[in-house]
């Protein structure tokens, strides 16, 4: 059963997560000749305040 964990920074609206979803889903049947079914997709809406590049805390978007 193949998973996949997608992390963003700030959060996604239903209808962008079901997008995503469905999307990744189709690549990974389709590569890895997989059911639909037993693909697990976990999305980690994470804070920007969290999440750091280059040792700068991301921030929020306007």
């Amino acid at each position: 059963m193949p998973y996949v964990n997608i992390r963003v920074a700030g959060t996604l609206d239903k209808q962008q997560k079901e997008q995503i979803c469905n999307g990744v889903t189709e690549v990974i049947a389709r590569v890895a000749n997989k059911p639909k079914d037993s693909i697990l997709i976990f999305i980690d809406e994470v804070p920007h305040e969290n999440i750091s590049s280059g040792g700068t805390l991301l921030k929020k978007p306007a």
